[in-house]
């Protein structure tokens, strides 16, 4: 390696610790001269160090790196124990900081540039967003965060170690398919979760019905449906709330299905593409007449995810897949129509995931987009009814003639264009 490499690699190292140093000096900046144990000359002297036992360890000299390193280990050791007798401060972040700044350093001089500059800034960040970290520490409740680990065991530790074949009648019965699919809708309802916790019901019913599409939409409209007993004239909002939300299922079923199959993605695009735009235009129209009015009851979600849910989900789901080769083979396409529209009257995703699945696995397109068409024009119908019984007839009004108008325009650009 040339002299000139060299100047360069140690130059990359000498930023990287700089830029570091920049953060840890900026934390530490009202301390007095003196009284940090490293600012930002230090973790630059610190990287640069890194680099040039990378150099030497190239030459020959590989354990040369590791007595510099332990010895800076030690210097860093003895110097933090000093700042915890006198600050009272036992956080060790900056001292692994320091020896993740040599490290880095040391990586740039072995051609890893772009990993050690990446991960420079990674790690910088990191550190600078402690406040906004911990405040969201403080808000995680016990609850939140066993749904947490529940939802990264079934997605990092059991769905790797599920087989990826068919099993049974039809061979219908994938578990790591099956799995799969659990894991994405347990995963936008865990964000869901989250968004409209963070989001908090300040901002009224409309952003409650947009965060909480994400979750259910028919929760949705269960809710925003009784708040209209309660808070008399004010159907325009609320319908604004329940039918964003039914407008976020119809743009969260083209994410669904491009994730599992683009091309029933690409037939659905036109139909569901005009319903959510119709939907969220008369929602936001709504809204504006109606847009003094901002105190309304939160939502009463449970749990972002709990591994029984899931259970039950992945059984509902394997019943469909197998009621739907069962009912195609011996009802043909009218079978998977007729279970569509029943899956509906309760939730739209088992078929729109079940369809989205077995359209890879030989199902024609065209049927399995139609299946889906069906399922959602019944829960949307569903959702009116809900809206008029539990809440009132204005209501109801309002909310059913616009899915009604949304769905039929939607068909109606389907059948045009056929696109089935």
């Amino acid at each position: 390696m040339s002299e000139l490499e060299n100047f360069k690699l140690l130059g990359v190292a000498l930023a990287i610790g700089l830029l570091i140093g920049l953060e840890r000096g900026w934390r530490a900046r009202d301390r007095v001269e003196g009284m940090r144990v490293a600012g930002l000359r230090t973790y630059g002297l610190i990287g640069l160090l890194g680099g040039l036992s990378g150099i030497l360890a190239q030459q020959g000299n590989a354990f040369l790196m590791g007595f510099v390193f332990l010895g800076l280990t030690l210097v860093l050791l003895v110097a933090y124990s000093k700042s915890i007798d006198k600050f009272e401060d036992v956080s060790i972040t900056s001292l692994i900081a320091s020896l993740i700044t040599f490290t880095l350093g040391a990586l740039t001089v072995f051609n890893h540039i772009t990993l050690a500059s990446a991960s420079a800034v990674v790690i910088t960040s990191l550190l600078s967003f402690k406040p906004l970290l911990h405040g969201w520490l403080k808000k995680l409740e016990q609850h939140e965060l066993n749904a947490t680990l529940e939802l990264l065991l079934i997605s990092v530790v059991i769905l790797p170690t599920l087989p990826n074949q068919g099993y049974g009648p039809w061979a219908a019965f994938n578990p790591y398919h099956i799995w799969w699919m659990v894991v994405l809708i347990a995963g936008i309802s865990y964000l869901g979760y989250f968004a409209i916790k963070i989001g908090g019901n300040q901002h009224g019913p409309v952003l409650t019905g947009a965060l909480g599409g994400l979750v259910s939409s028919t929760a949705v409209t269960l809710n925003l449906s009784k708040l209209s007993t309660q808070y008399p004239n004010m159907e325009n909002v609320l319908a604004a709330g329940i039918l964003t939300a039914c407008a976020t299922l119809f743009a969260r079923t083209l994410l669904i299905t491009w994730v599992m199959n683009p091309v029933l993605c690409q037939t659905l695009l036109p139909a569901f593409l005009v319903m959510s735009l119709v939907t969220y235009l008369i929602a936001f129209l709504l809204w504006k007449n109606a847009r003094d009015f901002r105190t309304h009851e939160e939502l009463a979600l449970k749990n972002p995810f709990q591994l029984g849910m899931a259970l039950k989900f992945a059984a509902f789901l394997v019943l469909i897949m197998l009621l739907s080769k069962l009912l195609k083979d011996y009802f043909g396409d009218t079978g998977s129509y007729f279970l569509a529209a029943i899956s509906g009257l309760a939730d739209a995703d088992p078929i729109i995931i079940s369809m989205s699945q077995m359209s890879k696995q030989g199902l024609d397109v065209g049927v399995a987009a139609k299946a889906i068409l069906i399922a959602v024009s019944v829960n949307s119908g569903i959702k009116s009814i809900f809206s008029a019984v539990i809440g009132n007839r204005a209501l109801g009004f309002r909310v059913g003639g616009t899915l009604i108008g949304a769905v039929s325009a939607g068909l109606l650009i389907t059948y045009k264009i056929n696109a089935l």
